[in-house]
């Protein structure tokens, strides 16, 4: 099926950042491939780094253990057959990355400045290149502050507890009253930490996706992207 990006118009970064069970990264796939841009999901380099970390039995409190071996953590995402894959060290865990443990931890990891230091360097070197997509926290205030396209996107904490609830496997399940818990907590996490908090940039376009549907929010960013476009055009 042919891109929906005009093979004239140059590339451009999109930058969609938003609080923990928004929908970004879902979007942020839909939106890479109807421009054919790349996609950069740095939510599952955290989670990765996470799962690392757990496994090497080092907490986040652990700071100076952490920074001793983030030189060794090596993350790649890699597109797969059925989305893409991240690898750390070699093996495969797009599947552990997405557990409660990880899910946990992983604002408490995200608040270690050398490990967001090692990771933003590299989100940002996969964006030199443009035509990117990046999802997270901090993307359009920190990692790209460049980005053409910004977005903050959110939706209600009952609703992103409902989408994340029916994304879970029966094995991770927990209560959904647990679940809106959790979510509000990462929430005061990610707003509260020291370094790269969660906030809307300036010049970021806000987008409440509580009644929309993913089709409708796709659509409402790729057609911020065009305009994007069409302006620069006519400059």
């Amino acid at each position: 099926m042919a891109s929906e990006a005009s093979t004239s118009q140059a590339k451009i970064n999109i930058a969609i950042d938003g609080p923990a069970g928004a929908g970004k990264s879902t979007i942020a796939r839909m939106v890479a491939g109807r421009l054919s841009y790349v996609y950069v999901d740095t939510g599952a380099m955290y989670r990765a780094a996470t799962w690392y970390f757990l496994q090497q039995g080092i907490g986040p409190d652990e700071v100076d253990k952490v920074l001793q071996i983030v030189p060794d953590l090596v993350i790649e995402l890699l597109p797969g057959e059925h989305g893409q894959q991240v690898i750390v060290g070699g093996q495969d865990v797009t599947e552990e990355i997405r557990s409660m443990a990880v899910n946990a931890k992983v604002s408490r990891y995200a608040q270690i400045e050398g490990l967001r230091t090692r990771l933003v360097s590299l989100q940002r070197q996969m964006a030199l290149r443009k035509g990117v997509v990046m999802d997270g926290r901090d993307i359009g205030t920190t990692v790209l502050p460049d980005a053409e396209v910004k977005i903050y996107m959110t939706a209600s904490v009952e609703e992103r507890a409902r989408r994340r609830y029916r994304e879970m496997k029966e094995q991770d399940r927990v209560s959904f009253e647990e679940l809106v818990s959790s979510i509000a907590e990462r929430d005061r996490l990610d707003q509260e930490r020291e370094v790269s908090p969660l906030r809307q940039a300036p010049d970021a376009t806000y987008l409440d996706t509580t009644e929309m549907s993913l089709e409708e929010v796709a659509d409402r960013i790729v057609s911020l992207c065009r305009n994007y476009g069409s302006e620069r055009g006519t400059r």
